[in-house]
């Protein structure tokens, strides 16, 4: 069970590295627009499109990885007292009644919604036209990969309710609090100063 947990947090974590490369493409087009507007005078019509285009493929591709990172926003005040199984109990209540509805709806409008688009060869309004519907094909694509990465988060759920502790996770970037950061500098410059 555990190996199946980690090869879809490796994988969700594959696809979050991969589509976050988006982000240099997205810098690079706004800058390249920015000369290309205010030095050389020439703007293009598509710019703006793409760059909407580039955003909303890293917001909907990082879903997963966010979610197998456990780095969505919620509220830790009193959640985070809790205990493990206490804490499974409330999660998979969620999962089952929030997550998982709205995802699978998310997935299947989204292809729905994908199909009218590429039966219409769907553009966006501007001068120099892009295609819109393969950028529309990333929703169901990214509801794909949130919806597995569910079904497992359901299923670390269910472990910790039966253990009592929570099953392991992949390490990535980490967020560190300003206090454990100072902490951690006090401990490495006393431990360097003992060495001398």
């Amino acid at each position: 069970m555990h190996t199946l947990l980690m090869a879809v947090d490796r994988l969700s974590t594959f696809v979050g590295r991969l589509f976050a490369w988006s982000i240099v493409l997205l810098t690079l087009l706004i800058s390249w627009e920015v000369f290309s507007r205010y030095v050389l005078n020439h703007p293009h019509a598509w710019a703006l499109d793409a760059q909407i285009q580039l955003y909303g493929l890293l917001f909907m591709m990082a879903g997963a990885y966010t979610l197998a990172h456990q780095a969505h926003v919620r509220g830790d005040v009193l959640y985070g007292g809790f205990s493990p199984r206490v804490q499974a109990s409330i999660d998979l209540l969620l999962y089952l009644v929030f997550f998982i509805p709205s995802v699978f709806a998310l997935t299947w409008a989204g292809w729905t919604y994908a199909n009218e688009s590429l039966a219409i060869r769907e553009s966006t309004f501007s001068a120099d036209p892009l295609p819109l519907y393969p950028f529309k094909f990333v929703i169901p694509i990214a509801g794909f990969f949130l919806l597995a990465q569910g079904v497992v988060e359901i299923l670390r759920c269910v472990l910790c309710l039966r253990e009592g502790h929570w099953a392991p996770r992949l390490k990535d970037v980490e967020e560190i609090d300003i206090e454990v950061l100072k902490a951690r500098v006090g401990k490495d410059d006393v431990s360097g100063e003992a060495q001398s």
